[in-house]
């Protein structure tokens, strides 16, 4: 049955203590709303930018606007394979992800705001489909990322922490909405 029961708070032990940065940042008792709403609230004013204003580094050697949105892209899928390999019973270790050196090769500056908020979210939908897929059991099975212990329902509450510490950033430090 798939699921669309809460996906509760992970446990400390659920993670490495660098994620629980981002899952304190998610509210509430269930990744779910969040996963489900903080996107689409986050469109419009995503939709309202330019390819300039894509471009735009709050300081030398920063990501640019385009690039951020390139790696939530990127981390969010690269999350929800963890989950779903993870869930299905795969014990298989999976290897860690260098988003600094994949944001300079995903070419994000070359490409028009616009598709990157679509693309955005268009990964996020795939992304909540996953996550609503999985039964209870799924949900708290563990594998091993980049090393480290990890369940499934922890990497649901890093995709919405990761993607709600990202818009932070670009709302402090590019002065964005």
């Amino acid at each position: 049955m798939p699921t669309t029961i809460a996906i509760p708070r992970p446990a400390a032990d659920e993670h490495v203590p660098y994620y629980g940065t981002y899952i304190a940042r998610v509210p509430g008792d269930d990744a779910l709303p969040t996963l489900g709403s903080h996107i689409d609230a986050w469109l419009p004013s995503l939709r309202r930018l330019t390819d300039a204003q894509g471009l735009h580094r709050y300081a030398p050697g920063k990501w640019s606007v385009k690039e951020v949105l390139g790696h939530l892209c990127d981390s969010e899928r690269v999350f929800g394979y963890r989950a779903m390999r993870f869930a299905r019973a795969d014990l298989t270790p999976l290897p860690g992800f260098d988003e600094n050196a994949w944001v300079p090769a995903s070419g994000c500056d070359r490409r028009p705001v616009g598709d990157l908020v679509e693309e955005l979210h268009a990964v996020r939908g795939a992304t909540l489909a996953l996550f609503r897929s999985f039964d209870a059991e799924g949900l708290v099975r563990r594998g091993d990322a980049n090393g480290h212990a990890i369940s499934v329902r922890a990497l649901a509450w890093i995709v919405a922490g990761h993607a709600i510490h990202h818009q932070a950033i670009l709302r402090e430090r590019y002065g964005l909405a």
